[in-house]
């Protein structure tokens, strides 16, 4: 085979870079680009309910194998996707979003096709993405095309930020040398400079040689930039408290013993804030200094002493290295590591979480209580993901087992983000690990906003289990601003139903109200494996939430009136 056409190219590529599962909808545009698709051994079509549900998808699935890719059509395909292409960019998540556009001919000619504006601009739409990508192409030459494919691939997979790349519908079914595909693409990052990253080792070393009492604080991009294990030999070689934020949850072993618990600016537990914030020293891993991941910008740190690594810079104090990234600094550092900190003494850090006290089986659930006794039933490599509301503060409380990756959408926040990212990340562990358990939190209000997708779920048979905490609408909403406003109301629904109404026919429904339901049920051992779909209805008060959010929310409110 000397030749391929670039359509299959696309997929090919895909395939040597473990992307094997594609998001999207057909269109006109593109649906020639998709027949190439099943040429390709090992791919796979999800075919999705629209495409805002298919952009959170590919973004569950990317957090989970490095990076995703959707595939939409022309205008209005490509426009419905970018609520969700842009929680990419924002949040660091690799997404390849492939266009299929009007031929070259087409586009020349400004013909009034469907999909366009009607004024014969065809570039308005990738002008739009190309705000919330890191990179674009567009496909105008067949000779370069391939070049510009890895390009693209390589883009998303190494800055884990979306990338937008259009294809005519002419130029899928043409051919482009077999051969190309001989040289893998090249994933690896470009080494430091040498002297900025000596610079900045030296100064760290000297920063931790003088230091007392200093702390690791891992966040989100810890993860996303892939340096989890660096991380890890960090904590190991230095035996410094680490502590993470709520969307560096699941960065790091919450089983390690020098784990101090999730640190939220005013909003933590006393002990942990008092811990931080003394500290002489601080390692930021990967931060992402939203609101809600810093307590409404709540950090006190009393030292200066502030070194921040990121993936594309590192910052110590006031001074900035642009460039240094931190997977390759963080390993220079490890090197010089045991021979620094020898005479360190480590500190306490605090205790974990006190676990439930008994209580009689007839108490009813509160959020309080569901968020400590989680972690019992968790296990060890399971998926977390906890909807924006009351699950992504809930599950700042519950201790993780070992290796238990959690996906909470803290900056972007969109609501209805968890039921298409439980989709792309339970076809990302069945491509890992089909026994890897993937668990979704959810309020009755957001399911109501993307609860199509889970007839795609059923589709192909994944076996999540999706968590509904019924507290008759919008609660995190109500508690901001118009506890009692009907626009924070929501129309109740039959949950237990939804299951069969999608064509399920293997799955289990349960509806809880009190912890003796609640302990019965995840103790069952039939339930701990997921043989089949699971829908648990969780019945809650209207105005209960974890005590972080309440005081969030005060945070919030305060805010908005001030501005």
């Amino acid at each position: 085979m000397s030749e391929i056409t670039l359509g299959k190219y696309l997929f090919e590529r895909l395939s040597q870079v473990n992307c094997n599962t594609v998001f999207g909808l057909p269109g006109d545009f593109n649906l020639s680009l998709l027949d190439k698709l099943y040429e390709v051994k090992g791919m796979r079509w999800a075919g999705n309910a629209n495409e805002l549900n298919a952009a959170y998808a590919a973004d569950g699935y990317a957090r989970i194998k490095g990076m995703s890719c959707i595939i939409t059509t022309f205008g209005v395909g490509e426009l419905s996707a970018l609520n969700g292409i842009a929680g990419s960019y924002a949040e660091h998540v690799g997404v390849l979003h492939v266009v299929g556009v009007p031929s070259i001919s087409s586009q020349a000619k400004q013909l009034l096709l469907h999909h366009t504006l009607g004024n014969g601009d065809f570039t308005v739409f990738h002008r739009m993405s190309a705000n919330i990508s890191e990179t674009t192409a567009m496909i105008t030459d067949i000779a370069n095309a391939p070049a510009e494919i890895d390009r693209c691939i390589r883009t998303t997979y190494t800055t884990q930020r979306p990338v937008y790349l259009g294809l005519p519908a002419n130029l899928v079914d043409l051919n482009v040398p077999a051969k190309l595909l001989e040289t893998p693409i090249d994933l690896s990052l470009k080494p430091n400079d040498a002297e900025a990253e000596a610079e900045v080792v030296r100064t760290v070393i000297e920063m931790i040689k003088d230091a007392k009492n200093p702390v690791i604080l891992a966040d989100a991009c810890a993860s996303r930039h892939d340096v989890k294990a660096e991380t890890k030999k960090l904590i190991d070689l230095t035996q410094f408290p680490v502590y993470v934020t709520p969307m560096g949850k699941g960065a790091i072993d919450e089983q390690h013993p020098r784990y101090g618990g999730v640190y939220v600016g005013t909003l933590s537990r006393p002990e942990v804030k008092k811990a931080v914030e003394s500290a002489d020293l601080i390692l930021s891993i990967g931060a992402l200094l939203s609101d809600f991941n810093t307590g409404s910008f709540s950090y006190s740190y009393k030292t200066k002493n502030i070194v921040e690594f990121h993936s594309d810079h590192i910052k110590i104090r006031n001074a900035t290295f642009p460039g240094v990234q931190m997977k390759f600094a963080l390993q220079k550092l490890l090197g010089a590591i045991p021979e620094v900190v020898k005479d360190y003494k480590p500190v306490a850090v605090p205790a974990r979480v006190p676990i439930n006290k008994s209580t009689p089986a007839n108490t009813p659930m509160k959020q309080e209580w569901m968020w400590n006794q989680l972690g019992s039933f968790l296990r060890e490599g399971d998926i977390v993901i906890a909807e924006t509301g009351t699950s992504a503060f809930g599950i700042n409380q519950t201790t993780f087992p070992t290796d238990v990756y959690a996906i909470v959408q803290v900056l972007w926040g969109s609501i209805g983000f968890t039921v298409g990212a439980l989709l792309g990340a339970t076809m990302a562990a069945e491509e890992l690990d089909p026994k890897k358990r993937v668990i979704l939190f959810i309020g009755d209000g957001s399911l109501q906003l993307t609860v199509q997708e889970i007839s795609t779920m059923i589709r192909w048979g994944l076996k999540p289990y999706i968590f509904v905490l019924n507290n008759n609408g919008y609660t995190i909403e109500k508690l901001i601003h118009g506890p009692h406003a009907e626009y924070n109301e929501i129309q109740g629904w039959d949950h237990l139903a939804l299951l069969p109404t999608f064509g399920a026919r293997n799955y289990e429904t349960h509806r809880i109200a009190t912890t003796g339901e609640w302990d019965k049920l995840t103790q069952d051992k039939d339930f701990q494996d997921n043989s089949k779909i699971r829908m648990i209805e969780v019945m809650l008060p209207v105005f209960d939430a974890p005590q972080n959010l309440v005081k969030q929310a005060q945070l919030t409110a305060a805010t908005n009136a001030k501005q």
